[in-house]
Order: structure tokens, then sequence, then C-alpha cells
């Protein structure tokens, strides 16, 4: 459907519903979302360039390069609108923006191939199977592989040699985010068979395991370790408000992380790590009554610090896959509460509005000054990816199927 017919069926629609009783959460989140993603869609294509768009900011769409961490995730959000409506137009438009990022594969200078691959062509492989979108996969996981530091047991995250991770005095930074690439490693085991891809994940798992958490099974942001000897010389933070604070996308990467870990391993280890991270995050006096975090757990002016909505919707996501290991119904509310927040005009987009991005208010990082109190492609992407796994959960499926 053209988005600008969808835009005035839904107006009408918003005027109905205003009427009258809220329509079910997933139908009314995948109405506005075709006419929000496509208008996003509409813009991205204009020209002869594919161009991948990542927020909105001062009036404008901000576009990324293929190289940027975020690049995945435009593609994938396409991929969950076609999972989502099973509407072949938004395949055939997820396969253009999946392929405009085929040199990713090759990329060895930073450890975020995992997201930009896996949300892009994984996605398109387990919906279609796409001929060769597998062996892109493959491809990708050798590069992340070469990333590996055997002295210290882990994926390298960032190179040190250039930007502003040259000023921190670090040899080897590992940062949480790093264990959401891990499932391109287990998937490429899968694919080959060769164990050495799963064997790098868990030993990167394992160290993160040790290293990044507190007694409160708070994580840090950055341990840095020696490279050649495994020596932890530093705790600390590159996003987040402080060292000791909990910086809340770095709490969702490790809950919803590990649950994945748990998923491909079966090792309890790491679904009871999970679980304690979800312990944290909702017995923290400063989780707020809807679940949408402040950007970090710690910030000093709350409640008057911005919420992070792409933070509320990985722990979602999340949540749902815990539900599925555990059989405990907390879980699955809590995930349903915080969808049901963010689906509310305080989070969500009026049609028509938000540069075509569907979730409002979210953090980038507050320390660069970048993105902040902004809409962000994988909000959306991780707010899509919830809808799906709800939506199988109450269909009596698993949530990835």
């Amino acid at each position: 459907m053209h988005f600008k017919t969808a835009l005035a069926m839904a107006i009408a629609a918003t005027a109905f519903f205003s009427c009258n009783s809220r329509p079910d959460l997933v139908k009314d989140n995948i109405a506005n979302a075709e006419i929000q993603i496509g208008s996003l869609l509409e813009a991205s294509e204009e020209g002869d360039t594919i161009r991948i768009p990542s927020s909105y900011q001062n009036g404008e769409i901000v576009y990324v390069p293929t190289d940027d961490w975020v690049s995945g995730f435009f593609a994938g959000t396409l991929w969950y609108m076609y999972e989502l409506t099973g509407d072949e137009y938004w395949a055939e438009h997820a396969q253009k923006h999946t392929e405009v990022l085929d040199s990713i594969q090759y990329l060895t200078w930073h450890h975020d191939v995992g997201f930009m691959i896996y949300d892009s062509y994984g996605n398109g492989l387990r919906l279609k199977n796409i001929d060769g979108y597998k062996d892109v996969c493959i491809n990708t996981a050798k590069s992340l592989s070469t990333r590996f530091r055997p002295g210290a047991g882990v994926l390298q995250s960032w190179n040190v040699d250039r930007g502003w991770q040259s000023e921190r005095g670090w040899k080897c930074p590992v940062i949480i985010d790093n264990m959401m690439n891990l499932e391109l490693l287990f998937k490429a085991t899968e694919f080959t068979g060769d164990p050495t891809y799963a064997n790098i994940a868990i030993s990167h798992a394992d160290k993160t395991l040790e290293n990044h958490f507190r007694p409160d099974w708070s994580c840090y942001h950055v341990v840095d370790y020696d490279p050649e000897t495994g020596e932890v010389r530093r705790k600390c933070t590159a996003q987040g408000y402080a060292d000791e604070s909990a910086w809340a996308r770095g709490q969702a990467w490790a809950l919803y992380g590990y649950a994945v870990a748990y998923r491909f391993t079966g090792d309890k280890k790491y679904l009871d790590l999970s679980e304690h991270v979800a312990g944290y995050l909702f017995n923290s006096p400063t989780m707020p009554e809807d679940l949408v975090p402040y950007w970090d757990f710690n910030a000093p002016g709350i409640p008057d610090e911005p919420r992070d909505a792409s933070s509320a919707a990985i722990i979602a996501s999340g949540l749902y896959e815990l539900y599925h290991f555990t059989g405990k119904e907390d879980y699955k509310s809590k995930a349903d509460r915080i969808l049901e927040s963010l689906s509310t005009p305080a989070y969500r987009a009026e049609p028509g509005t938000n540069g075509g991005f569907i979730l409002m208010h979210s953090v980038g990082s507050i320390p660069h000054g970048s993105s902040i109190d902004v809409p962000l492609n994988y909000a959306d992407y991780y707010f899509l990816e919830a809808l799906v796994r709800k939506t199988n959960i109450e269909n009596g499926l698993p949530p990835v199927k």
C-alpha cells in the first residue's frame, strides 16, 4: 500500500479508536508501522541510490554509510514488516536494502558486523532462504573471527589506533554490546559444521560473564584486557554516566545476549545470568513505572533524565525469549507492559511525523553528545522484533522461528 493512502486510513483509524476501545496491540502497531516505515522507505529510495536511514534530527532524516554499526537495522526492519504482514512488498524492498551491505562481509576493523549482517542477511535467509545469503553470513563470521584474541579469550570490540577510542589508553576493549554479535558465530557453526565459530562465541560469553558483572548483576560497559595475557586492565564506560553506573542499553544487551547464548548452547549459566540481569532491571528503584528506562540507571538527574526507548524495546524482545525458556509468566507480562508503554503517544509517533520512524525518545550516547532524545533505527528494529516474538508465543510457537 502506498504510504500516503495508508496515512489517510491511519488518521481515520486514530479518530475512530479515540472514541472506542483500543484495538489489538499487534495489529494496531502493524497498521502504524505500515505508515511510518512506508514513508521512511520511500524517502530512502528517492533518486538512484538506496540510502540507510538511522535517525531523524533537526527536521531531517539522518542517513549513514554501509560501514556504520547501525547499517543493518533498517533492512532488518523491512524483513520484520514482511514477517508481520506477509506482504511481498516488504520482502522485495528488504532484499534491496540488504544487498547494499554486501561488502560488509569482508569488514574486519570492528565487531559490529554481527548486527550489520545477521539483522539483514540473516533475517532474509531465515524468511526467504535467498541464494547466497548463507555464504555472506559465513564470510562475515570469518571476518568477525579475526578479532578473536586467544590470549584473552575474547573478541576485541574496537580498534584503538584511531578515533576517540585511541585516546582512552585501552589495549583490547570489550563492550557488553559484543554479546549481540555472537549469534552470527553460532549460526555459522550450524551452517558449516565447523565448531570454531561457536567455540569463539562460547569463550567470549564465558569471559564476559566472568568479568563484566557486578555483585548486583548490573554490568560494566567496557572491560579492557591485555590481549596477550588476558589480564583485566580496567573496567569503565564509554556511553554511560560513569564507570560504575549501569548504562541502560548495556543492561539490555546483556539480558538479550545471554538468552541467545543459552538458546544455542543449553548452558544454564547463561540462562541464569540473563535472569539475574532481569532481576536487577526490575528491582532497580530507578526503573520507571512504565518500564521504559532512563538512559542510565544511575544518572544523577532522575526523574528529569532522558528515557531510552531503544533499551526498552531490546529488553522486551529478550524477555519474550526468557519467558519461552523458563515459562515464568512475569517475563511475558513485563514484556507486554513495555510494548504497551511504547505503543502510547508518549513514545510512539503520530502517523506522518518523526521522519517516518516509529518510536521517539531514544538515546545514542550522551557522553559523546550524539543522538540524544531522538528516533533511532535500532529502537524500531527491536520494537518490531518484540511484536514478532509476542505474536509467535501467543500462537503457541517459539519466539524465534
